[in-house]
């Protein structure tokens, strides 16, 4: 079995032939970077992930977290490694210097990320939820609580969370039921139980920081009454030593499908009226401080989604080189005829392309919906500002649904190309299918990210944001266009993309007319734009490679770029037809799943 995580030739051809990674250095705040130092870190985020963190995956999923008398016990392969992804500081990439962060480029952070989570998320994410609790202490706390925990969070001493969920309050969050009382001290009382907290319980670290949603006593009903609570797992005394343990109890953990090696807990706050907690940020404003937080998990979820495509994909592809089985369909009835390997069967090129084209579409978005972070951080002309802004918020549900539900796909994929063989432990690809599916649920089930995307996103600045966006496709389209090779899929992106505006507005007058019926399509809609975005970033990298090809490149890089002008074609002559099905069935606004009656339904 190949030891390979994700294409390096491609990982470089987005970063710096597709979006130029390079030109950040130009700006005040990555001025002392370089391309050295990006390979640098890459490459020592590949050697880490597949010496250190990648034997520990099929570990973990034998030998899983355990809950032992009211504590969690991580797989045993997780100790060494973590205090060397600690050391290596890997928890706080794209942090400032001086809150103990490496100052990276988000882009390549998702570089070095693409390995790290495609060697294994459970590990990987004891540190990272650490850091989205660290964020959100950085962006909203006092300096006190600033001085307390950020240096313990981004160095991985200390671990995290997101304390959300209720039993009764799942997705619906407004109507959780954990109080706040608040004590003459200035801290608050907290009451209540939560259920699938990811890491909520460890023994990697010497201490955990819950956020924690509570309804201070008295506050309005709804997400506007919602405050948002530090609860230490050991109370942090004003010098920054660890005092009392806290009345917060884990009294289970689930026993999952996949993920095993990530503890997923319920935690019982105030059981014995002793959990005390400090409010983070104002009274009433929680859920403005955990949407930060939240905004950045869905972007790493859909990161989790293209890992997981990316090794289903390179297992597949080296599982499909090695095996032999079949005659060559050419000398199918010469029965003298040798065996060759199944990549000849035209069926397994097929699937082979389909995972191909998805796993290059997804990392060219989600690089580059990354990209618009860093510009959006390092530019001062407010228009431009809000230009990436809004690209960022219109893709993120994006992001977030498509590239987890097509990483799922591409196991699927995977295990077929395998044959028998991928239905077995002998092979990667039936862990891999089984982490992935949590990915579609994570954070906002991709439902909700599509109700998100109709009801919220695509009204945004009265549909300036999104409009923005389709002049984004148009760029592409334009170029495309002026490059013979590849001017009808310019032409077609175009097209595509007034389709595409079309729908929205249509689905968007039903939604007024016909709430339910127009809510019932936006899951299709997401992923007939989804589609069309891959179709996007697969004719950019046509366009780049078919210009690179120009300068008459080595051998090496000739194949590359030919692969690259054929995935865009695969993809806008076998997938785009379909979409547009998709965008037709939706204008119909087919009623049929909201007249049903309860009773019809059967069972």
């Amino acid at each position: 079995m190949a030891q390979v995580i994700a294409d390096r030739r491609d990982i470089d051809f987005v970063l710096y032939e597709q979006l130029q990674t390079e030109k950040l250095t130009e700006h005040e705040r990555y001025k002392d970077l370089n391309k050295k130092t990006f390979d640098l870190v890459i490459n020592e985020a590949r050697n880490f992930a597949v010496k250190e963190i990648l034997p520990t995956l099929a570990d973990s999923d034998t030998n899983g977290a355990r809950f032992e008398n009211g504590t969690v016990k991580v797989p045993e392969s997780y100790h060494d490694t973590y205090k060397s992804f600690c050391e290596g500081d890997w928890i706080a990439m794209c942090d400032d210097p001086e809150v103990g962060g490496q100052g990276m480029p988000l882009t390549i952070s998702q570089a070095a990320l693409d390995y790290m989570i495609g060697a294994s998320f459970a590990f990987v994410a004891y540190g990272m939820c650490g850091h989205g609790t660290g964020k959100m202490i950085e962006i909203f706390g006092t300096e006190k609580q600033k001085k307390l925990y950020l240096g313990k969070l981004y160095s991985g001493d200390w671990g995290g969370t997101m304390v959300l969920t209720e039993p009764e309050a799942g997705s619906d969050v407004g109507n959780l039921s954990t109080t706040a009382k608040k004590n003459p001290d200035g801290t608050y009382s907290i009451t209540g139980n939560k259920i699938f907290i990811t890491n909520g319980e460890q023994d990697l670290t010497e201490n955990i920081i819950h956020p924690v949603l509570a309804r201070i006593e008295g506050a309005p009903k709804g997400t506007k009454g919602i405050s948002l609570f530090i609860v230490p797992k050991y109370w942090v005394n004003d010098d920054g030593s660890l005092g009392e343990k806290n009345d917060v109890v884990c009294t289970g953990i689930e026993e999952k499908m996949g993920l095993h090696g990530s503890a997923t807990c319920a935690l019982s706050f105030g059981s014995k009226g002793n959990c005390k907690g400090i409010l983070l940020g104002e009274e009433n404003k929680g859920m403005r401080v955990m949407f930060h937080m939240m905004n950045e998990m869905r972007l790493a979820v859909g990161i989790i989604g293209l890992c997981n495509a990316s090794c289903a994909y390179l297992y597949a592809l080296d599982y499909a080189r090695q095996r032999k089985q079949g005659r060559d369909i050419n000398d199918f009835l010469n029965h003298e005829a040798p065996p060759v390997p199944i990549i000849n069967h035209p069926d397994v090129r097929r699937m082979l392309m389909w995972m191909k084209v998805h796993v290059e579409g997804m990392r060219s978005l989600i690089y580059f919906v990354a990209n618009c972070f860093d510009y959006e951080l390092i530019l001062k002309d407010e228009k431009e500002k809000a230009h990436y802004q809004g690209l960022i918020e219109i893709l993120t549900p994006i992001v977030k649904s498509y590239c987890t539900d097509r990483g799922f796909d591409a196991c699927v994929q995977s295990i077929q190309v395998h044959g028998g063989y991928g239905y077995t432990k002998d092979f990667p690809v039936e862990q891999l299918l089984r982490d992935s599916k949590i990915n579609s649920i994570y954070e906002g089930t991709n439902g909700i990210q599509a109700m998100d995307l109709l009801g919220r996103k695509l009204g945004m600045k009265k549909g300036a944001v999104f409009m923005g966006f389709l002049e984004e496709m148009k760029k592409t389209a334009t170029r495309a266009k002026g490059i013979e090779t590849l001017a009808n899929l310019g032409d077609s992106l175009e097209k595509t993309g007034d389709r595409l505006a079309e729908v929205a507005m249509q689905l968007g007058q039903k939604t007024m007319t016909d709430m339910k019926t127009g809510f019932a399509h936006a899951t299709p809609f997401l992923e007939a734009m989804g589609d069309i975005i891959m179709a996007w970033m697969l004719l950019w990298r046509a366009c780049v490679a078919q210009e690179k090809l120009l300068d008459k490149p080595k051998k090496k890089d000739i194949n590359f770029y030919e692969g690259q002008i054929k995935s865009a074609g695969f993809f806008f002559h076998t997938i785009l037809p379909v979409t547009h099905g998709k965008m037709n069935a939706i204008t119909q606004a087919s009623p049929e799943a909201i007249e049903i009656s309860d009773a019809a339904f059967g069972g």
